[in-house]
């Protein structure tokens, strides 16, 4: 089993390259995801939502998932609404989630861009 990373090693590390050797196991997730609580992973896709006041917050938080997004060359699918936004991660060429989608995930906490 592959050490987990707490939330500052995920802020801290860069996405890589990953194949199917990288997926974390039914084991590895539920202790990776202690580092980032409001996350959970439904059908295979690690995944949280997000709550904003209006939509012009909305629009700046996807704005910023973006930039972190370009920055690991690891993209999310958003589902952007009003005053929401789901943002799921799962690496496709692992077939599954992986480290990579833990630290953009902790990057994404750490912006704490007025969030309802």
């Amino acid at each position: 089993m592959r050490p987990a990373l707490n939330a500052q090693q995920l802020r801290d590390a860069h996405c890589h390259a990953a194949s199917a050797a990288d997926r974390l196991s039914a084991d590895e997730l539920p202790v990776q995801l202690a580092a980032t609580p409001e996350w959970r992973v439904v059908n295979g896709v690690l995944e949280r939502t997000f709550t904003f006041n209006d939509f012009h917050r909305t629009m700046a938080f996807v704005n910023a998932v973006a930039a972190v997004a370009d920055s690991e060359d690891h993209h999310p699918q958003m589902l952007v609404d009003h005053g929401r936004c789901v943002v799921r991660y799962h690496t496709h060429s692992a077939g599954g989630v992986t480290h990579n989608d833990f630290i953009c995930a902790g990057k994404i906490d750490a912006l704490r861009l007025d969030a309802a």
